[in-house]
């Protein structure tokens, strides 16, 4: 397994957290404008890196990949106009849970008892993480980000096979900001483009998400479905870390819970000796 590239991949996506949130919370960028801007920069960074590896386009992929991250795009970034940071991650993670698992079950996975203790120990985690700071969440913006957590579920599923991660990756980015590209035009409200909001919706476009996405591609075909949506749960804790880290947040018991908690659950469903 290349926990290298699993690093590397959690990483990104906390970043990505970070950067759309200080972007739509600060005010930078509206949201239909950041997630187009995400979108097509992300499609122009990883064809750019395709046609320099290796001087032709990337293979085939099915449309439905690009349905499924142009949903979770679009859906993610409308609902952190609506909901905190907190409650957010709760139902988004909680979607991805129940799509990834439900799905491996389906296709005839079967977690052991200690990887369903793991998968407790981890959503556990979350909660504690997420649970003090919640009140009642707006209904349309929860609806938004447990349809992206489904989403972007799915989009994972559909990442487990093929080859050419950077490629097909390329390809999603590029359809799915076309089939994107209609929710600037209908978006209600002002348009908002500042310098700092675009180069915030750049770098989460080029880098978090284009780069971060295709190494997710790439350690997909080594993690069972439901391993997978577990190793996710490591996100929100790494997020409220580096914000710690990077923004002055402080670090509280609380987070020093969750974070033991998920890294106990997350670790009893990976570690090789644990299910020998």
């Amino acid at each position: 397994m290349p926990w290298g590239l699993v690093a590397a991949t959690l990483c990104a996506f906390a970043a990505n957290s970070l950067l759309t949130r200080a972007a739509l919370a600060g005010g930078h960028l509206d949201a239909a404008s950041f997630a187009l801007v995400r979108l097509g920069s992300g499609a122009a960074t990883l064809w750019l890196i395709v046609r320099l590896r290796s001087g032709r386009a990337p293979a085939a992929e099915p449309l439905a990949s690009a349905l499924w991250l142009a949903g979770y795009t679009v859906c993610f970034t409308l609902a952190y106009v609506r909901i905190g940071a907190a409650v957010g991650a709760l139902l988004l993670f909680g979607a991805v849970q129940v799509t990834m698992i439900g799905a491996g079950l389906a296709r005839g996975e079967r977690p052991a008892r200690i990887d369903w203790l793991g998968v407790a120990l981890a959503g556990a985690g979350l909660v504690v993480l997420t649970r003090p700071g919640l009140a009642a969440p707006d209904p349309i913006g929860a609806a938004l980000m447990l349809a992206a957590g489904a989403c972007w579920g799915a989009y994972s599923l559909a990442g487990r096979g093929g080859a050419d991660p950077a490629g097909r990756t390329a390809l999603n980015f590029a359809r799915a900001t076309l089939l994107a590209a209609p929710l600037w035009l209908a978006a209600p409200g002002p348009t908002t483009l500042t310098a700092p909001g675009l180069g915030l919706a750049l770098a989460s476009g080029g880098l978090a998400s284009g780069v971060g996405y295709t190494l997710w591609y790439a350690v997909l075909p080594h993690l069972a479905a439901w391993r997978a949506a577990v190793v996710q749960l490591v996100v929100p804790v790494l997020t409220a870390l580096l914000a710690a880290l990077l923004l002055g947040e402080a670090l509280t018991m609380r987070l020093a819970v969750a974070t033991a908690l998920v890294a106990t659950g997350v670790w009893l469903t990976v570690w090789p000796s644990r299910h020998r």
